[in-house]
């Protein structure tokens, strides 16, 4: 078939095959526990669902304008003014249909074909992809665990070349954890004004956070402000996964070209869905500190266990609700069936011999360390790693 040569070329997901065999596993009626979840294992709270609810029953069923309805992009401003020190206003805030998309509409609006994209590793498995749908190329900036893999200045000026646009930073980290100062981000945000490059901050784990503060790149000055998209939304903090709505703040010529794209490709978000988040911006704060207490305690709990395992090191995380595990002691070891070669070996060996699902630290960019979510129960955590150290403790 003559498909898009461009299209082609995306990387199918690395988890698929990990996916593949714990759902075979499940429909045997085996007991497989995941780390592979990277969303909250929380409910949406009831007042959200009630005021999805209400906008049902009056009828708020139809379009809105395609950047959303001007209530939430209000509600939105004033968050980002109070927890972000960013004075936007609405007709620079676009609504989309998860964070996900606003990160692909804000490279549409920014990006021409064949410009670089610099992405710090371990990264979020679809920046890479998103970019190669522009026709752009992705520059994977490897990144040092002594610096908690976070991108520094030096590491950023000496990837820039003259066709170099964009820079994403994610800010708590998947799937690291990782929190950026103040101080990093200002030199980060001194070198892309000083070459003129745009930023994408995806901040949607900002609320999840148990040391630092976090702190938003768009803050240390107009000038950064200026060249910088801002994504969050209410996936991972309002556990809103399946409600889709994200969104994006940037400066108001980037924010009527995204709007444009939008208009004519989904148009509006979820209209039920943009009400019930007006209600969870205003009034979720509340949830937002119970869930993050339950991520700490989770985080504290995977972390002694780890530590219970011969050879597994990781970096302790900051926010978000991952860590990012080193297997190297492993690499080389053999079973009954092969040998851990990579992180991929790995997850395979362990869904196979421990049901247990973990994602390999390759679709991160890392091919010596795993993922573990502890969006999942105390039990799941306290079952997953005794199975995962009797398993270890097998391999020669």
């Amino acid at each position: 078939m003559m498909l898009s040569k461009n299209a082609v070329k995306i990387t199918p997901s690395a988890t698929l095959e990990i996916t593949d065999r714990a759902n075979k596993l499940k429909a045997q009626g085996i007991d497989v526990i995941s780390f592979g979840a990277g969303e909250p294992d929380f409910a949406t709270p009831q007042f959200i669902k009630d005021a999805a609810m209400e906008a049902l029953n009056k009828n708020y069923t139809k379009y809105t304008a395609s950047s959303g309805i001007k209530e939430l992009r209000e509600a939105i401003c004033k968050k980002l003014l109070l927890d972000n020190g960013l004075n936007y206003t609405a007709d620079q805030i676009v609504v989309s249909n998860g964070a996900k998309h606003s990160i692909f509409n804000a490279m549409l609006a920014i990006l021409d074909p064949g410009d670089e994209v610099i992405i710090p590793s371990p990264y979020w498995v679809s920046y890479p992809e998103m970019v190669k749908l522009m026709n752009c190329k992705p520059v994977i900036i490897k990144t040092k665990p002594e610096n908690n893999f976070k991108i520094s200045a030096d590491e950023f000026r000496r990837s820039i070349t003259e066709r170099t646009k964009l820079i994403i930073i994610n800010t708590p980290n998947n799937p690291t954890g990782a929190i950026y100062s103040k101080e990093e981000l200002s030199e980060i945000a001194k070198m892309a004004v000083e070459n003129n490059i745009f930023i994408i901050s995806d901040e949607i784990y900002e609320k999840l956070i148990y040391e630092k503060k976090h702190v938003s790149i768009a803050s240390i000055n107009e000038k950064v402000k200026n060249l910088t998209v801002v994504i969050n939304g209410m996936s991972k903090t309002y556990s809103m996964t399946g409600w889709r709505i994200g969104y994006s703040a940037s400066n108001s010529e980037i924010a009527n070209v995204i709007n444009n794209i939008q208009s004519h490709t989904t148009s509006n978000p979820n209209t039920i869905a943009q009400y019930a988040s007006i209600v969870a911006l205003n009034e979720g704060n509340d949830f937002i500190e119970k869930i993050r207490i339950e991520f700490e305690k989770r985080k504290n709990l995977i972390l002694s266990l780890i530590d219970n395992i011969t050879g597994l090191k990781y970096i302790t995380p900051q926010g978000a609700f991952y860590v990012y595990v080193n297997i190297d002691y492993y690499i080389g070891k053999s079973y009954k069936n092969g040998i851990i070669s990579n992180s991929l070996d790995m997850a395979k060996y362990l869904i196979d011999e421990a049901n247990v699902a973990i994602i390999p630290g390759i679709a991160f960019g890392n091919d010596n360390y795993i993922r573990l979510s502890y969006a999942t129960s105390a039990e799941n955590i306290k079952n997953g790693l005794e199975r995962i150290r009797a398993a270890l403790e097998k391999l020669a």
